[in-house]
Formats: C-alpha cells, structure tokens, sequence
C-alpha cells in the first residue's frame, strides 16, 4: 500500500504524466462524441436484417441481467485495472478513444438492422447508450479484448478481461444482440487496433513498460 501511494505521489507531482492524462480524457471524450454520432447515423438509415448461421439456428435467450451488471461488471474492473497501474493510464484512454474512432467509422459504412427476435434491453443507462443500427463491429466483444492486450503482461487482468470478451460474445449471440460476423470480426479489428495504438502512442506505452 505505501508503495502504491508513493507512486501515486510521484506520478501526480509529473507535469508530463498529468499532460498526458488529460489529453487522453480529452481524446476519450471527442471518441465518445463521434461514436454517439455514427450511431445515431447509422440507425437512422438502418435497414432490413439479414439471416445469420448462428441467430437462425438458435433461439433467442433473456439475458437481460447478465449484460447489464456485466457491462456495469466490467466497466468497474476497467477502472480497477488502471487505478491499480496507474502508469497505464495515459495508453489505455487513448487506446480506448482510437477504438471508439475507428469503430465509429464501422458502423458509419453499413446500417443492417437488427435480428427480428432481438432481445429488448431494459436499462434505462445502456439503452440511451446502444442505439439498434451500431452493430458492426460488437464494442461488448471488442473492447475487453483490447483490454486484456493493453494488460497483457499482468496473468490475473489478462485473463479476467479475456473471460469478459468471451462472455459477452456469447450473451450478444444468444441474446440476438449482434450478428455473428459482428463477434468474429470484433477479435480481428480489435487486434490490429491494438498494434496502431503502439504506433501511434509509442512513447506512452514506451514509459509506461521503462519504468
């Protein structure tokens, strides 16, 4: 505990650190502005739903509960996980905004609409926050994955954000959420997002492992 709060000390006494933090919080926020936009576009312009090799052949289950405290799950361990390593803070809000950005420019292109026997979230939060035309690609499936890359080095994180990946493609799938091309694809983006968040902010990852 005491080394953590002189971390901490240390951290919050740097001009860089505090500089690169908050241009992360303001990038995270103008990601969350686009995203909330290509939404809204996308499902406007929605359009019919198509048949699929997983939803076709699968009844629709009432997961209501499991992905609404699991988004609420996971978004606390997210907050956990960067608390916990604070150096990572500045790399991981800005990896997150670049995913946001570029999942925006996704669901911008194509505007299925969703599966006839979608379940119907009830949660007043999550439903002024998913729209019904961002489907391509699942954030529920990507965005812990990118997560358990970003803490890669720590077993315990890794896999915790990897069994919430795995978890919620399997909930969006049952509960008709998402098209199964919307999961599959999700891990692959996901990955290649990662690898231009190391280009991109390379002296951020670049500090954060040296120290």
């Amino acid at each position: 505990m005491e080394k953590k709060i002189s971390e901490y000390k240390l951290l919050l006494s740097n001009k860089q650190f505090l500089g690169s933090v908050l241009v992360a919080a303001i990038f995270l926020t103008i990601s969350l502005f686009i995203n909330y936009y290509a939404a809204t576009y996308a499902t406007e312009n929605i359009s019919s739903s198509v048949t699929d090799i997983v939803l076709s052949n699968t009844r629709v289950y009432n997961l209501d509960e499991a992905f609404v405290y699991g988004s609420l799950l996971f978004f606390l361990m997210s907050v956990f996980a960067c608390l916990n390593k604070p150096k990572s803070i500045s790399f991981a809000v800005k990896s997150v905004s670049i995913f946001y950005v570029i999942r925006s420019v996704f669901i911008s292109l194509t505007h299925l609409g969703p599966f006839p026997s979608q379940l119907i979230i009830n949660s007043n939060i999550l439903n002024k926050i998913t729209f019904g035309g961002d489907l391509f690609f699942s954030g529920h499936t990507g965005l812990p994955f990118l997560l358990a890359l970003i803490f890669w080095k720590d077993k315990i994180i890794r896999n915790i954000f990897l069994f919430f990946s795995l978890s919620f493609a399997i909930v969006v799938l049952l509960a008709h959420l998402h098209y199964s091309i919307d999961v599959l694809s999700a891990w692959f983006i996901t990955y290649s997002i990662y690898h231009i968040n190391l280009f991109i902010f390379r002296k951020d990852k670049l500090q954060w492992d040296s120290k």
